[in-house]
């Protein structure tokens, strides 16, 4: 389909950016890496009167690590996310999730920042920001702030950046060492997650000690399995986690489509969590 008619512009810097985007107000949407954005526009999903296109600004792309502490650039793309040694060390299951998504066309062209600012449940890469308690930082025309991934996700396909803000970063802590896996469901080959599950563990004495769970597309934000997250403490053997993993879809709210029940969903979520636990303590 043809989009609806906008006005664009690219700036050449963040500040400039940020001005366009407060002059613009809700009128406007941020362009990235275009792999979410542009099929709204395509099937008239989004009638924004602006587009503003940051893929050119400098200093938005790349990884470094900060006091063991990994800062990503909101437009580094997926495919230098999922070959950046720096996190394959320290934050391992965000390229084993980004790995998965869509294809690789996609991923050559899609950001990091442009999926996390997307917010569709369905992705892969909010729940993973939230099970990594990643920090989200923005720019507004007043300087910057730093969002916890827990309240970045406000609703389906809504985020707490202002319209006035643009994502600049990715905060992400190191987590070398942890257990990790990222599982998820999906009828076809580089669709959309019907669930999935990211799954952080840290072992001590050949026992669970601590654990993240976050799931995908069991609500209208990412969401953390906060029981089985409690129940997986002092586990060490496989019968432990699989009765963690029981309470895995606790308090979520899935949605009933063409593709699932909400009751199906749930039993995923039980599934997929138990698999992906015991793949990150190496018991499966």
């Amino acid at each position: 389909m043809i989009p609806p008619a906008f006005d664009y512009v690219r700036p050449a810097t963040l500040d400039e950016a940020v001005r366009v985007l407060s002059d613009a107000g809700e009128d406007a949407k941020v362009l990235a890496g275009g792999q979410s954005l542009l099929p709204l526009l395509r099937l008239r999903l989004a009638f924004p009167e602006l587009v503003v296109d940051v893929g050119r600004i400098p200093g938005l792309r790349g990884v470094r690590e900060e006091g063991g502490t990994l800062v990503i650039g909101a437009l580094t793309t997926h495919h230098d996310v999922i070959h950046d040694p720096l996190v394959r060390r320290y934050a391992g299951l965000l390229a084993e999730a980004t790995e998965t998504v869509a294809d690789p066309a996609v991923r050559h062209r899609g950001t990091l920042g442009g999926s996390l600012a997307h917010a569709d449940p369905a992705g892969d890469l909010p729940a993973v920001a939230l099970a990594l308690d990643a920090e989200l930082v923005a720019v507004r025309p007043d300087g910057r702030r730093t969002i916890p991934a827990r309240d970045f996700f406000a609703d389906y396909l809504q985020t707490a950046l202002a319209p006035d803000e643009v994502l600049a970063e990715v905060r992400v802590p190191g987590r070398e060492g942890w257990g990790f896996r990222y599982e998820k469901f999906h009828r076809v080959a580089q669709s959309w997650a019907m669930v999935g599950v990211a799954a952080l563990v840290r072992r001590d004495g050949g026992h669970i000690a601590e654990a993240r769970i976050a799931l995908t597309n069991m609500g209208a934000t990412p969401l953390r399995a906060a029981a089985t997250e409690e129940a997986l403490a002092g586990a060490g053997d496989a019968g432990a986690v699989a009765r963690a993993a029981r309470s895995a879809a606790d308090g979520t709210r899935p949605s009933r489509d063409a593709s699932a029940s909400p009751e199906y969903r749930a039993h995923l979520a039980r599934v997929l969590t138990e698999r992906a636990v015991l793949a990150a303590t190496g018991t499966r």
